[in-house]
C-alpha cells in the first residue's frame, strides 16, 4: 500500500481501524484490535500489543499474543484490511464452528482467507512454534489442523486493501 493502511480514511471514520471497530462492536459483545504499537491510533479502545518479533507483516506474533491475553477457549479474527466481510459471513463461519475444530476459516474461489474465521485455543503451541521457527505460513497451519473451511462464492465481500487500487475500489464500493 506505501503507507499504513490501518489508518487510512474509510467511510464516515478516520480510518480504517475506526471503521471495523465500530461495526464489529455491534456483532460482538468485546472487540479487541491486535497491533504492533497502540500509540498510533488517537483513539480508545481495547489493543493487544504484538509481542515482538523479526517479521513486519506477519500475524504470527499477533495470534500469539491474543492468545497471551485473553482466557477464552475460541476467538473470531478479521483483517483490518476486509472491510466488506459482513454479519451474514461472520454468522455462517459461527454456525460451522464446532468445539472439535482447531479453526473455522472462509474460502472462496480464489482461495484461502485465514484473516477471516474462528481460532481455537488448541492452536496456541502450533503459533507459538510457527514464531520461534519464523515460519508464518497460515495455510500450512490450517491444512495441517483439524480445519473446517466454509466456502463462499461472493468475492467481493472478501476484497483485501492491499493496494491502492483496491482501496480506491474500497472508497467507491462504501
Amino acid at each position: 500500500m506505501g503507507e499504513d493502511k490501518s489508518l487510512l480514511p474509510f467511510g464516515n471514520s478516520a480510518s480504517l481501524t475506526q471503521f471495523q471497530l465500530s461495526r464489529l462492536s455491534k456483532i460482538f459483545k468485546n472487540v479487541y484490535i491486535s497491533c504492533k504499537d497502540k500509540s498510533k491510533f488517537s483513539f480508545e479502545a481495547d489493543f493487544i500489543e504484538d509481542i515482538k518479533s523479526n517479521s513486519t507483516f506477519a500475524p504470527t506474533a499477533g495470534f500469539v499474543a491474543i492468545f497471551k491475553h485473553l482466557t477464552c477457549e475460541s476467538f473470531f479474527a478479521l483483517s483490518v484490511d476486509s472491510p466488506f466481510i459482513s454479519e451474514h459471513e461472520i454468522s455462517r463461519l459461527i454456525k460451522e464452528d464446532s468445539l472439535d475444530n482447531d479453526a473455522t476459516i472462509a474460502r472462496t474461489k480464489s482461495g484461502l482467507q485465514p484473516m477471516c474465521g474462528i481460532y481455537h485455543r488448541s492452536l496456541e503451541k502450533k503459533f507459538i512454534n510457527m514464531l520461534k521457527e519464523d515460519n508464518h505460513k497460515l495455510s500450512f497451519l490450517l491444512k495441517s489442523s483439524n480445519t473446517v473451511f466454509v466456502d463462499f462464492e461472493d468475492e467481493k465481500s472478501f476484497l483485501n486493501l492491499n493496494h491502492p487500487h483496491e482501496y480506491q475500489e474500497a472508497l467507491q464500493l462504501i
